[in-house]
């Protein structure tokens, strides 16, 4: 199994016909991705990639049915009316890769979210991969890469760092394991799906035994995560690396939503909540694959 993507998700491209959209849609389709549709205005009756355009997802749905997912390659100023639209389109998993959005319309777009019951990943996610399956956005950069990369297996991955959203994956392919699903959570202030809610889905996963986090200073989603365990929301085995300890309160680190301020976000608060919670700390990324193999006796 995995959570959120696999080789069935009807998939639509919002800006196919952009440089983005069109590269990662040739990625996606190439890697298993049931891409169905993709939406440009004024495009409609293009095609990108033997993929159909259409001018509104609406329009696309009316064509090909039932849209599960969407991605949006779009320019930032535009993304709140995209989610808007994929959502009224009744599409219920919206994956966003665009970043430096204003504060106010990722609020908006987060708010519109979950009152239709739609799970918004990002903004600034590098998107997720569900190895041999399917993949959504940015990661697993190439075909040949990501089957490389990516090998299936019992652990699922959330990954702060976009930059080291292949981390992880390598560390557990090289140990003998591999992975359910991966996933960059985003890099922006707010975000849509947080850690927890990701680790809730993790938990009803069959196939997912464990998870490993790439966690970074700043913020509060590993606290919320640690509140998660704590509430028994989540039961597997958790190995979390948090990146940037040694950087002083005040700093940025790696993007605008890692800021240690005022003593919240930071990696020693973290780890106590964590270790606290029953999850498990580990110094470097390295450690992550052996410790996961100790504890689901891999």
């Amino acid at each position: 199994m995995s959570i959120l993507l696999d080789e069935n998700t009807t998939v639509v491209v919002q800006g196919l016909t952009g440089r983005e959209g069109s590269l990662r849609s040739e990625f996606m389709k190439s890697y298993g991705t049931n891409v169905v549709a993709g939406v440009t205005p004024g495009r409609g009756g293009a095609e990108v990639n033997g993929i159909p355009v259409f001018d509104t997802v609406k329009a696309a749905v009316r064509k090909v049915g039932k849209i599960d997912a969407a991605v949006t390659f779009i320019p930032g100023p535009a993304l709140k009316d995209a989610v808007y639209e994929a959502v009224d389109a009744g599409v219920k998993f919206i994956v966003s890769p665009v970043e430096r959005i204003p504060v106010n319309d990722v609020i908006a777009m987060v708010n519109y979210a979950i009152k239709n019951g739609v799970k918004l990943l990002g903004p600034g996610s590098l998107g997720l991969i569900t190895p041999g399956k399917a993949a959504i956005g940015w990661l697993g950069g190439s075909v040949d890469w990501a089957r490389t990369l990516f090998q299936p297996g019992p652990v699922g991955v959330i990954s702060r760092s976009g930059g080291q959203s292949g981390t992880v994956p390598w560390a557990l392919k090289v140990a003998g394991l591999g992975i359910s699903t991966a996933m960059h959570i985003g890099t922006e202030p707010v975000l849509g799906l947080s850690m927890a809610d990701v680790l809730k889905l993790y938990e009803k996963d069959e196939q997912t035994k464990a998870v490993a986090v790439f966690g970074e200073i700043g913020g509060t989603l590993e606290e919320e995560a640690a509140e998660a365990v704590a509430k028994g929301e989540f039961t597997k085995p958790l190995v979390v690396f948090i990146a940037g300890a040694w950087a002083p309160e005040g700093m940025r680190f790696s993007h605008a939503s890692s800021i240690v301020e005022k003593g919240r976000g930071t990696a020693r608060g973290k780890m106590k909540a964590l270790t606290e919670a029953g999850a498990y700390v580990v110094d470097s990324p390295e450690q992550i694959a052996p410790k996961i193999k100790e504890l689901i006796g891999a």
